[in-house]
């Protein structure tokens, strides 16, 4: 009875410790990759405040054009 209660303990220490290990390395992924979108994202907020970018309309057939009030 004892061999086999400690074969239980032992088995959910280790599932403990797996689990955990597992989550922390979810969470430094997902960290990581929002860090990351966030930086792009704060680079395209940049990119789209130049002068030299034109911003595109959707037209009736779909297609992307400039706005008709640009000369």
């Amino acid at each position: 009875m004892t061999g086999l209660l400690l074969k239980v303990v032992v088995f959910a220490l280790v599932a403990f410790a797996i689990y955990t290990g597992v989550r922390r390395i979810w969470r430094d992924f997902t960290k990581q990759f929002r860090a990351e979108d966030q930086a792009i994202h704060q680079r395209d907020l940049q990119e789209r405040a130049r002068p030299d970018v034109i911003t595109l309309k959707r037209d009736k057939d779909g297609t992307f054009r400039p706005p008709d009030d640009q000369a």
